[in-house]
């Protein structure tokens, strides 16, 4: 029997790399298969934003969040920089890419199909190819660039999904918080998720 097939997470240099590990570890609750991909610049914000420093690696780091990037585990880490990957070939069959968090230059690269690293050769080949491709935006205020990248990204297919967090089910940490856009983020992959919570009034 065949495995289904896997999703792609991407974290790009934009604050939010809570969401990102939110999703992996969600995702992987489901017993989904996970391509992780880091850009150079994620791992930057990881410093400033996790114990990351604290940690001989990214393997090692992932795997005390309980994402085992080893062989035979269910998260493979990808090189940012091979574009010889398989994420980046419309051959390769995956069920789904999130961009978790989004830069703005990451999604002004993708808009303008500019795949000058895995993560936006992967983003374009999900958009020639159909598939469903999430940019979990991270910025505030907006500037019309933003607004025209996003429009353009939009139209192209990628579902544009601005990281604005939900209260009503009263989140008591920042994890819940996170994962109340981790939430939607799984909804739009069409994977199963019983601990969201919905509103139903």
């Amino acid at each position: 029997m065949s495995e289904d097939p896997p999703y792609v997470v991407a974290l790009s240099g934009a604050s939010g790399s809570v969401y990102g590990l939110r999703l992996v570890s969600a995702l992987l609750s489901n017993r989904a298969r996970v391509l992780l991909i880091v850009s150079r610049a994620a791992r930057k914000v990881l410093h400033h934003e996790t114990d990351f420093s604290s940690y001989p690696s990214l393997p090692a780091f992932l795997l005390d969040r309980g994402i085992d990037c080893r062989n035979g585990g269910l998260v493979k880490l990808l090189d940012p920089d091979d574009v010889a990957a398989c994420a980046a070939s419309g051959s390769f069959v995956h069920a789904g890419m999130a961009v978790a968090p989004c830069s703005m230059k990451t999604l002004s690269h993708i808009a303008a199909g500019n795949a000058d690293s895995l993560i936006t050769r992967a983003a374009d080949v999900a958009l020639k190819e159909t598939r469903k491709l999430i940019l979990l935006c991270r910025e505030t205020p907006l500037n019309l660039i933003h607004l025209d990248n996003m429009r353009t990204a939009s139209r192209a297919g990628a579902v544009i999904m601005p990281a604005c967090p939900s209260f009503y089910s009263a989140p008591a940490t920042i994890e819940d918080l996170a994962d109340t856009v981790v939430y939607r983020v799984l909804d739009h992959l069409g994977v199963e998720n019983v601990s969201a919570f919905r509103y139903n009034p």
